[in-house]
């Protein structure tokens, strides 16, 4: 396994050198335009820079902040709503219609909307980084919890548990899972709502950083802006793969106990 860890490590830096490098040559020789793609030792120069004085460090931190807060805020309403559909078949039935529309419509289309609501400012943008993504987030878990072998409830019931007790114990733990898968799609999410928020209204941020290197055709900063927001979305999302692998692990070592001592 960790052979195969340091393989598919090494392809990824690979392909990742690579690409550098041709978009480097490609900068140099002219094949692109430099002044509207640069080169990564342009922004690499830049972020130098803008880390020495200070100035982008506050952007991050912002647009950080505003992700984090996005994404839990999104994860667990999504949770809570999918539970809360789970415990009525009733209800579910009547969401159902709903949810699929709610999923369909263009909630960056919401951002002007959302921003006169709640105001220019960090709520609004914070907001927009939780409905891009709560929505397919109650979708995905409550299908999970529907794929949940029924089995598991109908032990549970025959020792007497209630609904709740065979939610916690069974239909719960068993879609941890989905819920972690959730979480990878929701880091790019959050990203993408929280950036579109930023473009809309804010005066700091990776988002307001783009929308001014575009003003003054400064590509570079844009470029830059780019490059430090894959970054950090890479780092959030081998995060989440860390809670899975102890999440399976936690799981598979409870499963040997159960095993071992039935």
């Amino acid at each position: 396994m960790n052979r195969e860890r340091k393989i598919v490590l090494f392809w990824q830096c690979l392909i990742l050198v690579v690409f550098i490098g041709i978009w480097e040559l490609a900068s140099r020789l002219e094949w692109i335009d430099p002044l509207l793609f640069s080169s990564p030792t342009h922004i690499v120069q830049l972020l130098m820079d803008k880390f020495a004085n200070g100035t982008i460090i506050r952007h991050i931190g912002v647009t950080v902040m505003e992700t984090l807060l996005g994404f839990i805020i999104g994860t667990v309403l999504g949770i809570l709503l999918a539970s809360s559909l789970w415990t009525s078949k009733r209800i579910s039935n009547v969401m159902d219609p709903y949810l699929v529309i709610m999923n369909a419509m263009p909630k960056v289309a919401l951002g002007p909307i959302i921003i006169v609501a709640l105001g220019p400012g960090y709520v609004a943008i914070i907001a927009m980084g939780a409905i891009i993504s709560v929505i397919i987030t109650t979708i995905v878990i409550y299908s999970g919890f529907r794929e949940v072998d029924p089995n598991y409830e109908k032990v549970l019931k025959s020792f007497g548990a209630t609904r709740w007790q065979c939610f916690k114990e069974a239909v719960f733990p068993a879609t941890l899972p989905v819920m972690i898968s959730t979480l990878k799609v929701n880091v790019g999410l959050s990203w993408v709502g929280v950036i579109v928020g930023e473009f809309l209204v804010s005066k700091e941020g990776l988002g307001y950083l783009i929308v001014y290197g575009f003003q003054v055709f400064d590509f570079t900063l844009v470029m830059a802006s780019l490059v430090v927001i894959a970054v950090f979305a890479a780092f959030m999302y081998k995060i989440v793969e860390k809670i899975e692998s102890w999440l399976i692990k936690k799981s598979n070592v409870k499963t040997s106990n159960e095993k071992r001592h039935p």
